[in-house]
């Protein structure tokens, strides 16, 4: 059977889901994914995310952005990611079997990173009209053909997404506690790409970084997330947040494009004005990033050796 079509440059998705302004969505994201109770669940049960939360972040964005950047390798690359859920099942403190690999669970991990896409391009990138997200829609079915999964669960029409969507948000996710943890940033430690910054020094940054980087998320949800959270949400932060995103929107358009990208993104872009051979290495995560020694060896855990 033939590979499936990957995205490419013309495409919304490459504009957007690499921009390192997507960080601004990571709490977004993954608060929504742990909120899906199957999730939610195999995070709480088999993840050791809040043990390296800054690595693993940062180490995830290589093969996830690779389903979109690879070209030619991204059906390989989103087999590997596949693979990574294989063994990630069991059953939930309410008796309930999950695995990552159930289609409807796979595909609302999916559905946030195409959401995220949206939000991205509308909160911090200057917003987008109903033509770009119904054309990121279709996109987002190319993007999740990639992983060879059926498209049972994959809605028709963009119109019918946001019914999914819709649906998602008041009839199946909810407040757990993996959903919790995300959002709790309270003595987060350094990232490991400031080794030099004095711990004293951080611990005061790493308080303001997480008030503000929770409110900045709040404004990011659906009404009926914020009513399901108990998070509280007025016109002022509605005003607050709108000056924010255009604040984060100027300051980036001074940015030089290929700056304005992860890695993995930035070498898709170079690859395909011929900067780079077509046929060079994917760019892998730092040392920095991976995880510790004792899981290197897990199907579970990208760890490229690097």
């Amino acid at each position: 059977m033939d590979a499936p079509e990957p995205l490419g440059p013309d495409s919304l998705t490459w504009k957007y889901f690499g921009d390192w302004r997507g960080l601004l969505i990571a709490l977004w994201a993954g608060s929504m994914q742990n909120m899906h109770p199957g999730l939610g669940a195999g995070v709480e049960q088999h993840s050791r995310f809040f043990e390296e939360r800054w690595q693993r972040l940062f180490r995830s964005l290589y093969p996830i952005g690779g389903v979109v950047y690879d070209g030619p390798r991204a059906h390989a690359t989103a087999l590997q990611v596949r693979g990574y859920h294989d063994r990630i099942k069991g059953v939930d403190a309410k008796g309930r079997r999950y695995h990552a690999l159930d289609p409807d669970t796979y595909y609302w991990a999916h559905s946030t990173f195409f959401v995220s896409t949206i939000l991205i391009a509308d909160h911090f990138m200057g917003g987008i009209g109903e033509a770009e997200k119904r054309r990121l829609f279709d996109e987002h079915v190319t993007w999740w053909r990639m992983y060879d999964m059926t498209m049972r669960p994959v809605p028709e029409s963009w119109e019918d997404f946001q019914r999914y969507w819709k649906h998602m948000c008041t009839e199946v996710l909810e407040d757990n506690k993996a959903t919790r943890d995300v959002l709790d940033l309270r003595g987060i430690a350094k990232p490991p790409f400031l080794p030099w910054l004095p711990d004293a020094l951080w611990r005061p940054v790493s308080a303001l970084i997480a008030r503000n980087f929770v409110w900045l998320t709040t404004g990011l949800y659906d009404r009926e997330i914020r009513d399901l959270l108990g998070l509280r949400w007025s016109e002022r932060d509605a005003r607050r947040h709108r000056r924010a995103g255009k604040l984060i929107n100027a300051v980036f358009k001074l940015v030089p494009h290929d700056r304005r990208y992860h890695p993995r993104a930035r070498a898709g872009w170079r690859r395909v004005r011929g900067e780079v051979a077509a046929s060079a290495p994917v760019v892998e995560t730092p040392r920095r990033n991976l995880p510790p020694l004792s899981e290197r060896g897990k199907p579970e855990h990208y760890a490229p050796n690097v």
